[in-house]
């Protein structure tokens, strides 16, 4: 049986790291494994199946059959990049808002005016799940374009059960139909829905929503990864999101929630309590809740972009380095924060959060892997791991971050299981 795919010649294979960790802190994000002249070989299953010299790999395999070989040579190959956060699953368009936020009102003066979280829920509660499906399909083929090769997918935007089943089936047929990887995550505590109480809120997701869920998960038609709630003054408060999160603890989902956005909330304590393996956004979080995610090896998904759009305080990324906390990115990509590519998160991360750029490289592949419970199969270049990397034209990898915007340019395959789901033939004019 021939392997699928030779890589062949790089100038720089960015391996991430090599003795199969399954994550980064500290000095581990600024020392990646970096090796020179290397060609990288992928099995008939879509695993990495050898990585070495460039001779050494030319010598092992000679007389091999391949389906398909790349000569790299002048480029680099780095790991396919993870998307830690993302809600890409809605109707309705809210560019409008954005003229609302340049103006000077906040995100809860949007939410608070029929807008923001609300707007798009109605929208989507009407829409068909065929046309979820098409807008979904090609925002997360901008998304593969742009270097992303596994995305978590969230619901929430139906805030009660039938709108929520219909965006889970629809991120569920995504998963099984498009190479992209998938992590789906249920997030009913997206919001409260109008005309509910918290409590009430609460108390429709544990005894409607999350039983229907595992029905369907335990019969096999859906698959669903992690829970996520929204934890916030004037959302889901400490006691709701406690009780939502255990409720989908005890049904084998990874808790991975949003929290301390907008006020310190002590969810960072909560989730370290609890043993979340991420928490997104943290811009509030206090020194104690750095202080317990480091401990309880929870990882913060941190989103540059949000802070960027929403003039928020940057997230505390350098203390939480400093810390030992196991720092990952995201896009948050969603009607508010409109962002499908990874290489712009990377770059705003190093200026705004004054990130190295092997921190963000390593923060959106190994750490974002393991926030969504898969570094043991993504977020590296290893043997035995799945085949999913990007060839870039550029004699270093550097150039994915530093470019800003210029990754439709420097990307010139994007390989998920050793093969090529996209081929950019585009010729780069230095």
């Amino acid at each position: 049986m021939s392997n699928k795919l030779l890589v062949k010649n790089a100038k720089q294979v960015v391996l991430i790291c090599n003795n199969n960790e399954k994550f980064l802190t500290k000095d581990g994000m600024q020392k990646l494994c970096v090796i020179e002249n290397s060609s990288l070989v992928i099995g008939s299953d879509g695993l990495i199946k050898d990585i070495g010299p460039a001779s050494t790999i030319d010598f092992q395999y000679a007389g091999v059959s391949f389906d398909k070989v790349i000569d790299a040579t002048g480029m680099c190959v780095v790991p396919g990049l993870v998307d830690a956060h993302t809600h890409p699953v809605w109707a309705g368009d809210r560019v409008h808002e954005f003229a609302m936020k340049l103006a000077g009102a906040t995100y809860m003066d949007v939410h608070r005016a029929g807008g923001g979280i609300h707007f798009t829920v109605e929208h989507t509660r009407a829409a068909l799940a065929s046309t979820l499906l098409a807008s979904l399909t090609g925002r997360l083929g901008r998304m593969q374009r742009a270097g992303t090769t596994l995305v978590e997918c969230k619901s929430g935007y139906g805030l009660e059960l039938q709108t929520e089943l219909k965006m889970l089936e629809v991120i569920e047929t995504a998963r099984r139909t498009l190479p992209i990887n998938i992590s789906s995550t249920y997030c009913g505590a997206h919001a409260v829905p109008k005309g509910k109480t918290v409590a009430e809120a609460t108390t429709d997701i544990l005894k409607v929503q999350l039983p229907r869920l595992r029905e369907r998960m335990s019969a096999g038609a859906l698959r669903v990864d992690n829970i996520d709630v929204f934890c916030e003054q004037g959302v889901f408060d400490l006691s709701s999101t406690r009780s939502i999160l255990q409720a989908g603890l005890d049904m084998g989902l990874n808790i991975n929630f949003h929290g301390d956005e907008l006020h310190p909330m002590n969810s960072a304590q909560l989730g370290a309590e609890l043993g979340a393996l991420a928490i997104s956004h943290l811009e509030e979080v206090t020194d104690e809740g750095i202080a317990a995610m480091a401990t309880a090896k929870t990882a913060a998904v941190l989103l540059p972009t949000t802070a960027y759009i929403l003039r928020l305080p940057q997230p505390r990324a350098r203390d939480m380095l400093e810390a030992g906390v196991i720092v990952a990115l995201g896009s948050d990509f969603n009607p508010n924060a409109y962002c499908c590519s990874m290489p712009v998160v990377m770059h705003l991360a190093c200026v705004n959060m004054r990130m190295s750029m092997p921190e963000a490289l390593a923060a959106a592949t190994i750490n974002a892997a393991y926030a969504l419970g898969r570094s043991h199969t993504h977020g590296s270049l290893e043997v035995n791991k799945h085949g999913d990397l990007l060839v870039l034209k550029a004699s270093r990898w550097e150039h994915l971050i530093y470019q800003l915007g210029g990754h439709q340019e420097l990307i010139r395959y994007v390989v998920i299981r050793g093969n090529v789901v996209y081929n950019n033939d585009k010729t780069m004019d230095f």
